[in-house]
């Protein structure tokens, strides 16, 4: 049941990746006798056995399972299990000196959330040992001064990072306008570059790739960072001061920063003067009269991203079902989803300890993600199960109410955090697709669901209520304490190994205004933190929902 008929198949061949170093367990010895096992392993950091640790040495909150992390020990913990996993580290009342004792496991970035508080902090640990290279060496010695050293180590530095500037602020029109102006566009021996001059608290890596640029892929963001660098004369991209110039070259520059006159800036203004004027729509207080598509991305087999112990699958599956659950509660909008978890139903979890293998996309019949079918199948099945709703809406219903959100978790590069939207961008959506002329998908929903359809007006209309929705979920997000993407959270293209995209499900839905919602970036470490955590599902349910309410009110 639910499978798809193809006619062709291309056997792939498998390449075996490569393994991860092994973990190391150490016996640590408590003050009062006994021992307890410290494990170190790669992306994951520090873990500690529970069950014999003293109640000193545990924090707040901690979780119930055999293990828990570093992050979940007390101060007092926290110093006695890096003197216990780093027996070599000097102590002193000015900085710490770090000792590389497994280079294989150890990162700067592990070294940084483990003593300063904060991944993030990286680029000032680096700063602090300009004479060192960021690939780890045994033996190394890399100094944590006081004014770094986390506040429950002994140091001054409190836990989180202020990175905010002048544009954070702004909503995302004013907010692009405002990148826009700090750059100028100039032109040397080696051709035509966007200049940019660095500002205080700012890396190469965030606050210009990422911004200027659609690259956002850990492999992407640092080989362009090291272009760039070259471009513009940087010897040590881990250390650049501020007011250093640099020079973006043009053809990386995203659509918002093109040059003057380009057809890329020119299309870019015309979908910004449609949003300012396209009226919203009125969906009274309740939702009335709204219809909605929730789907959570991958599932069943396919578990998505990976990273820091967690992946994205049953994480996205249960943020939407809290989203589901607070629809039906306080709103009439018509709601459904496009996958279901049978082992789970509709509910939502407190705890997720192994990936859920079996889910299936609600067509007729059902269809099984198990893997038997490529997976751009399943991918391809939830927007004409989507499309095939909305059509049956707009027999009798405003076709402008028509709501359509995918759940996903990014696999970024480590530096970015939160959540980001992104919205069919009117140019990369084709006037037409017909899934039935290229799949044979034996679903009754392929009739109605399997062709999209558009003008040149609509792809236009439609990346403007998208972007509309965005903001109003990001300004729900902001206004709930929920972290979003810095720079620009909101984009209209996809770019990653070489090739600009837009996911399918967005690219080929008929829903009037839809958004693909990237929740957090798993390779960020506290954003993979709190993925894991069920009362930041809930809040983050809560403000989707008063962004859909946002989104139609006059």
């Amino acid at each position: 049941m639910g499978r798809l008929i193809l006619p062709w198949v291309i056997a792939l061949p498998v390449l075996a990746a490569p393994a991860d170093p092994s973990p190391v367990e150490l016996q640590a010895r408590l003050p009062r006798g006994g021992r307890v096992t410290l494990r170190l392993m790669f992306k994951k950091g520090l873990q500690v056995e529970a069950m014999r640790l003293p109640s000193s040495y545990l924090g707040k909150s901690p979780s119930r399972g055999e293990w828990i992390g570093f992050e979940e020990l007390s101060p007092e913990g926290k110093r006695w299990a890096l003197e216990a996993l780093f027996p070599d580290d000097r102590w002193t009342e000015d900085e710490v000196r770090h000792i590389v004792r497994w280079p294989e496991l150890e990162s700067l970035w592990l070294i940084s959330a483990l003593f300063t508080g904060h991944g993030q902090t990286y680029d000032k640990v680096q700063d602090a040992n300009p004479n060192l290279p960021e690939k780890l060496r045994k033996g190394d010695a890399w100094r944590i001064p006081k004014n770094l050293l986390s506040v429950d180590l002994g140091g001054e530095r409190k836990r989180g990072t202020d990175r905010s500037l002048p544009e954070d602020g702004l909503d995302d029109e004013a907010r692009v306008a405002a990148y826009r102006a700090l750059l100028s566009f100039e032109e040397d021996r080696d051709g035509k570059y966007a200049a940019y001059r660095l500002r205080k608290g700012e890396a190469l890596y965030s606050s210009v790739v990422m911004r200027y640029t659609d690259r956002v892929d850990p492999k992407g963001v640092n080989d362009l960072a090291l272009e760039i660098a070259k471009r513009s004369g940087i010897q040590d991209v881990r250390s650049i001061p501020p007011g250093t110039l640099i020079r973006i070259p043009i053809r990386h520059l995203a659509d918002p920063f093109q040059a003057e006159g380009s057809r890329a800036l020119r299309e870019e203004r015309e979908v910004r003067a449609e949003v300012r004027r396209t009226a919203r729509v009125d969906g009274g207080p309740s939702l009335k009269g709204v219809r909605i598509v929730l789907d959570p991305g991958h599932g069943g087999v396919d578990s998505g991203a990976v990273a820091n112990g967690v992946w994205e699958s049953d994480y996205v599956y249960d943020i939407v079902m809290r989203v589901r659950r607070i629809l039906a509660q306080d709103t009439d909008a018509s709601v459904s989803c496009t996958v279901r978890y049978p082992s789970l139903g509709f509910n939502a979890r407190e705890e997720i300890r192994t990936p859920t293998r079996d889910a299936e996309i609600l067509t007729t019949p059902p269809f099984v993600n198990d893997g038997e079918s490529p997976s751009a199948v399943s991918v391809h099945l939830r927007w004409v199960l989507a499309n095939d709703w909305f059509a049956t809406f707009r027999e009798k219903e405003d076709g402008r109410k028509t709501v359509f959100l995918s759940f996903h978790a990014d696999s970024l590069h480590p530096s970015a955090r939160g959540t980001m939207a992104y919205v069919p961008g009117a140019m990369a959506v084709p006037p037409r697709f017909c899934l039935k002329a290229t799949h044979g998908v034996r679903v009754a929903e392929m009739k109605r669901g399997g062709l999209f359809q558009a003008t040149a007006k609509e792809r236009l209309q439609s990346e403007a209520r998208s972007r509309q929705l965005a903001e109003a979920l990001l300004q729900a997000m902001e206004k709930g304490k929920i972290l979003i993407h810095s720079n620009r959270p909101i984009r209209n293209i996809i770019h990653r190994a070489g090739k600009s995209y837009l996911p399918a499900v967005i690219r080929h839905s008929s829903a009037s205004a839809k958004v693909l919602l990237e929740v957090v970036n798993l390779t960020n470490e506290e954003d993979a933190a709190r993925f894991q955590d069920p009362r930041f599902r809930e809040r983050y349910a809560e403000a989707v929902v008063k962004g859909i309410r946002a989104y139609f009110r006059l």
